[in-house]
């Protein structure tokens, strides 16, 4: 059965103060028992916690997070320089889903170099499967930039054929496409979803007051990038009910609620509403199990 959980991205400033176990707790107490990892590093400290909150608390791990490549002189986890211990991971929190969180920089820069990327990441997906696991493409908004006329995303689709899917209806919305009918367009290599709501929001007091004074660069700052904000699944315009139906009829197995930032709204809180509205809607088994 398909879950609903939680990105523990969100809450990384969190692990980083309190450690993952009493993090994953408190997760438990708002009501989830799935999470994905991304941005907490997987230290011996931190996986052997993730384990603890498995065995202690019942924790289910959807998945976690893997880069292709980094800088030399990066001390991060890639799958260029610590495949096996990426699967010894996933083995070990009992998941067998591994996520690419977005492409380099530099696959961004030409042609030639995206599809370097794409052969990358469709070698390490070929192996993940040999491995008995599974890789998936998260996407941003930019994965529906054009080049030689066809969007990177169904690049990747065709120069990838080995790789998964990870669908984040926000970034797909902010794309400019639509999220049920990618998610349909997805069936069959869909494997996750990030469940993060899209919101319009009024202009700021101070901005008004400026541009009424005749000094509009705030006005054009926020009309250009901050009108569009993350939010709380319910609070934007995303019609989720058919939304997740569509997620799950295309196989989607997790589907993650993600907020990338709450805008002072305590996290927890934001998650619980979130959850709220889910239940709401009738997918509260998911969360549950």
């Amino acid at each position: 059965m398909a879950r609903i959980g939680i990105q523990l991205m969100m809450l990384k400033e969190h692990v980083a103060q309190d450690g993952i176990l009493p993090v994953l707790r408190r997760v438990k107490d708002t009501g989830f028992e799935v999470v994905e990892v991304s941005q907490i590093p997987m230290t011996e400290e931190n996986v052997a916690g993730m384990e603890a909150a498995r065995d202690e608390l019942g924790i289910h791990f959807a998945a976690i997070s893997a880069k292709t490549s980094a800088p030399e002189d990066s001390d991060e986890l890639t799958l260029a320089k610590h495949f096996d211990l990426h699967v010894e991971h996933a083995r070990r929190l009992g998941t067998k889903h591994l996520r690419i969180g977005m492409m380099p920089l530099s696959a961004m820069a030409s042609q030639e170099a995206f599809d370097a990327f794409a052969a990358e990441a469709d070698g390490y997906a070929r192996r993940m499967a040999d491995a008995g696991l599974r890789l998936s493409y998260h996407n941003h908004h930019v994965e529906f930039a054009k080049l030689g006329g066809v969007t990177l995303l169904d690049q990747l689709r065709q120069k990838a054929p080995h790789l998964r899917y990870e669908i984040d209806c926000h970034w797909v919305q902010r794309g400019g496409r639509d999220p049920e009918r990618t998610l349909a367009d997805f069936d069959g290599v869909l494997d996750l979803v990030h469940l993060k709501d899209y919101r319009i929001t009024l202009p700021p007091a101070e901005v008004l007051a400026a541009a009424a004074g005749g000094d509009r660069s705030a006005f054009t700052r926020f009309w250009g990038g901050e009108i569009v904000q993350f939010a709380e699944v319910g609070q934007g315009t995303l019609d989720w009910k058919p939304v997740i139906e569509q997620a799950l009829a295309s196989g989607a197995q997790h589907l993650l609620i993600e907020q990338d930032q709450t805008y002072g709204r305590d996290i927890f809180d934001a998650l619980t509403m979130s959850r709220e509205h889910l239940v709401s809607l009738g997918f509260g088994a998911l969360i549950t199990g």
